[in-house]
């Protein structure tokens, strides 16, 4: 019964929590700062075009439409000189979508401009397993892309016809077959999987993990399924109602399946060796999002830019950022955040956090260090807080919560003009 309560506590506090950090407030949206802080920073350029419209996905995404589509890459290689002529700096490179691969040479000529204007380290880019492509693949290659995350989400037949995948992007089979012919051609190839679909099975969950274990990719993400309030109904009726009871054991079948070939890189991520991870988030104590319905964090400063593609294109045109609602966290979300987004890579140094923030992290962290490490989710070895297994899975949910809350801001961001 206990170990059915305290996740069931967790998500609970947790929804809440982000639901309130989340909550924007009327009015114009605060400006972001034009002499921005010497942290390091990553830059995510959001592609939100899809050939095939997933029924779970909440992030911004239309159907690809081409002469959109290269408009859309001109307006985003302009809204990266506008972060430059604000004096901000950039150490990497995320690309998200959407499917960011639709227009490889558009995204190639916006990686350059990106290169040109900041000292880029590494670029991660998301695809499909349809642009697994020769051609596709050397011009990513050229464009300077270290490392490739591919959208599998599982190899059972069944379960990609029911995320309405197969007819674009092929057999498991197929899929498994093309990732191995790739092994090797970039320094991180990265399989994004997702676990707790409603038909699946645990041998579904097994086979899965065989098929991993057999091609030995570097690194793989495995997701628990996420859903937000206005994608419910579609995946109810779709893949099924989600069942959380279960996925928990769901989480440990996979760490069982994969340790110790596999070492632990985030909650959620499994890497063959020391690589680029698959959640910027850690490495990155701030990000810069750009692109239509992106997210960004900055200074303190929550914020998301337009979600209709026109606007997001002549707001560009006219030499605006394109940001449509924005909210300056407190201190206390401040080091709330913090405190979540590094204890997902699995450690915090206390001491830096204090270095940072003062003599407010006790009083605002006092109490979650206590009851997590009541609960055996953490350790304390000065001066770090490390996850536990247990601690692991525990922040799986948070992280859950925390995405499921950023995807009902973004559909609250589509549905109107600006949120209340």
């Amino acid at each position: 019964m206990g170990v059915q309560i305290v996740p069931s506590i967790i998500a609970a506090v947790a929804r809440r929590e982000f639901a309130r950090a989340l909550r924007f407030a009327p009015g114009p949206a605060a400006d972001l700062p034009r002499r921005p802080s010497a942290l390091p920073r990553l830059l995510y350029l959001h592609v939100p075009f899809c050939e095939q419209l997933c029924p779970y996905c909440s992030f911004n995404r239309v159907v690809f439409d081409p002469d959109l589509c290269r408009a859309y890459f001109d307006a985003l290689r302009r809204e990266i000189r506008l972060y430059a002529e604000r004096g901000y700096d950039f150490g990497g490179i995320y690309v998200g979508g959407g499917t960011p691969t639709v227009l490889p040479d558009e995204l190639a000529a916006t990686l350059a401009v990106a290169r040109a204007a900041f000292p880029i380290r590494e670029i991660s880019v998301e695809t499909n397993p349809n642009h697994l492509t020769d051609g596709t693949l050397e011009i990513l290659k050229e464009a300077g892309v270290n490392r490739l995350s591919v959208g599998v989400q599982s190899f059972q037949d069944g379960l990609l016809r029911q995320m309405e995948r197969y007819a674009k992007y092929g057999s498991g089979e197929a899929i498994a077959r093309r990732l191995g012919e790739i092994a090797g051609r970039f320094d991180t190839l990265n399989a994004d999987m997702i676990f707790n679909f409603p038909t699946q099975t645990p041998e579904m969950l097994a086979r899965d993990l065989a098929v991993i274990r057999s091609l030995g990719v570097d690194q793989v993400t495995w997701y628990p399924l996420m859903v937000s309030d206005s994608t419910r109904r579609k995946v109810s009726r779709t893949l099924g109602r989600v069942r959380y009871g279960r996925e928990g054991r769901y989480y440990r079948e996979i760490v069982g399946g994969l340790l110790p070939m596999y070492r632990h890189a985030s909650a959620w991520c499994f890497s063959r060796r020391s690589s680029m991870i698959d959640e910027y988030i850690v490495d990155y104590e701030e990000y810069a999002g750009l692109g239509s319905g992106s997210i960004g964090y900055l200074d303190g400063t929550c914020y998301a830019n337009t979600f209709r593609i026109p606007d997001y294109v002549a707001q560009v045109g006219r030499g605006e950022l394109p940001v449509l609602a924005a909210r300056v966290f407190t201190q206390r979300d401040r080091i709330r955040y913090d405190f979540m987004m590094q204890l997902f890579g699995l450690s915090l140094d206390i001491r830096a956090l204090k270095a940072k923030y003062g003599p407010a992290v006790r009083r605002h962290l006092g109490f979650p260090l206590l009851a997590f490490g009541a609960a055996g989710g953490i350790r304390y070895r000065a001066p770090f807080v490390r996850l536990t297994p247990a601690g692991r899975y525990m922040w799986v949910i948070l992280m859950r919560e925390f995405f499921i809350a950023v995807n009902n801001f973004r559909d609250f961001c589509r549905d109107g003009d600006r949120p209340d």
